[in-house]
C-alpha cells in the first residue's frame, strides 16, 4: 500500500526536506559534504524552550528532553531556577498589555522552570512544530498539557525572538559550545 509523500517521516525529517533544494535527485554535482563547524548558519541555530512550573510539578522534564534528543538536537545550555517577577515580566514584555498577562507572571513565578537552549538544523521552525497548540496529538502541548493556560512549555517564535529570549535567561559564558560525538550520522560530515 503506498503512503503519502512524508507520511513515513518524522516532524524533523519533514522539516530537513522541505528545507532542501527542490529539482530531479541525481542531476548535478553531489552536495559537499561539510562538518558541523563549517556547516551553514542554519545548523547552529538555536532556540529557548522553558518548562513551566506545570511540568516540573508533573515530572514531565524528561518526556520533553527526550523528544528533543531524539530529533537530533543539541542540548548546548539549561538551567533549574524560581524565576524572579523582573525576568518573567522582561521575558513577556510583549505581552504586557495583554488581559491575562498578570495570570501569565504569578504562573510563571509560581514555582520553579527549566530554561534551555537547544541547538540544530532548522531548530526554531521543528520546534514550533514539536511543541504545537493545546490540542495536536503527538507534540508536546497536545500530548502533555492539561489546559491552556497550564501548557508546560513556552518554545521561541522566531530565531530573532530566540536571540532576545535566551540573552534575558542566559549569559554567553552559560551556553556550552560542545561537538556531538554522532553529528557527522546527522548532519553528514
Amino acid at each position: 500500500r503506498l503512503r503519502p509523500a512524508g507520511a513515513a517521516m518524522g516532524s524533523l525529517g519533514r522539516c530537513l526536506a522541505r528545507s532542501l533544494p527542490r529539482g530531479q535527485p541525481g542531476l548535478g554535482p553531489p552536495a559537499p559534504r561539510c562538518c558541523y563547524g563549517s556547516a551553514p548558519a542554519a545548523l547552529h541555530e538555536r532556540t529557548l524552550l522553558l518548562a513551566k512550573p506545570d511540568a516540573l510539578q508533573r515530572r514531565l522534564l524528561g518526556d520533553i528532553i527526550r523528544r528533543f534528543e531524539r530529533r537530533g538536537f543539541k542540548l548546548v545550555a539549561m538551567k533549574l531556577l524560581q524565576a524572579d517577577r523582573r525576568l518573567v515580566e522582561q521575558h513577556y514584555e510583549q505581552l504586557r498589555l495583554k488581559p491575562f498577562y498578570p495570570a501569565l507572571v504569578t504562573y510563571m513565578t509560581s514555582g520553579p522552570v527549566v530554561a534551555m537552549v537547544w541547538e540544530g538544523y532548522n531548530v526554531v521552525r521543528c520546534t514550533r512544530a514539536m511543541v504545537g497548540d493545546s490540542s495536536a496529538v503527538g507534540t508536546i502541548r497536545g500530548d502533555l498539557s492539561v489546559h491552556i493556560t497550564r501548557n508546560v512549555v513556552h518554545a521561541s517564535d522566531s530565531t530573532e525572538t530566540a536571540q532576545r529570549e535566551i540573552g534575558c535567561w542566559f549569559r554567553q559564558d552559560e551556553l556550552v559550545a560542545w561537538d556531538s560525538g554522532d553529528r557527522d550520522n546527522i548532519y553528514g560530515g
